[in-house]
């Protein structure tokens, strides 16, 4: 029998933890007002760190949504972490009622982390996708494919969160990730990749697919 999931992160029990002490502290001490935003505050991190169970489709050559958002971004590009070819950059938004956990696109082998250290200027805009703070991922299919996909920081996002490690091998829609408090997820994908996703369309990690391999 499978064993039941707590539906959260475990990256937010210290903030769901440490919020609801406060909450118990102050209604011992009969602080009427902090226990009000405590419970407010423990609620907001219970919803900000929910971890859903998704299912994802099955959907041969199909490429599954990183994150939960809004599709901000698709446009063809040259990346050189990503080959000589050029690749279909997709770019998610986050807000902070998404959920943050993100989800591997298509089953692989993890070749390649990169952290690069940055600013935390919008997650939304163009310096912010330069500047901020950024864990890159390159995924080899088994048919020998190559994707990337990074976790970039926001204004508000102070703290990207990796699980991946080297020569992983994930399933499509399995977890690899988070990233605390609103942010951004950039997928690139080969030219081959027929995409079935338009700009300003919302998408779900691990259940929404983006695109088929062709």
């Amino acid at each position: 029998m499978k064993k039941p999931i707590i539906p959260v992160a475990l990256e937010g029990v210290p903030f769901i933890g440490f919020s609801a002490f406060l909450t118990l502290l102050a209604a011992v001490l009969q602080y009427q007002i902090v226990v009000g935003a405590g419970v407010f505050l423990t609620g907001f991190c219970l919803y900000f760190f929910r971890d859903p169970e998704r299912v994802s489709p099955v959907a041969e050559d199909g490429f599954v949504s990183p994150a939960d958002g809004k599709v901000i971004i698709i446009e063809k590009i040259h990346d050189e972490r990503f080959g000589q070819d050029h690749v279909y950059k997709l770019s998610i938004f986050m807000n902070v009622f998404n959920v943050h956990v993100n989800r591997i696109p298509f089953a692989g082998t993890v070749k390649n982390i990169t952290y690069s250290p940055g600013k935390f200027y919008s997650a939304d805009s163009a310096k912010g996708a330069l500047e901020n703070e950024a864990c890159t991922l390159t995924v080899e299919t088994a048919k020998g494919y190559t994707y990337g996909m990074t976790q970039v920081a926001g204004l508000i996002a102070r703290r990207i969160v990796c699980w991946a490690e080297l020569d992983d091998c994930f399933r499509t829609g399995e977890r690899f990730g988070l990233i605390r408090f609103g942010s951004r997820v950039d997928l690139y994908l080969p030219l081959t990749t027929k995409l079935e996703i338009t700009v300003g369309q919302k998408v779900k990690a691990g259940e929404t697919v983006l695109g088929y391999l062709s």
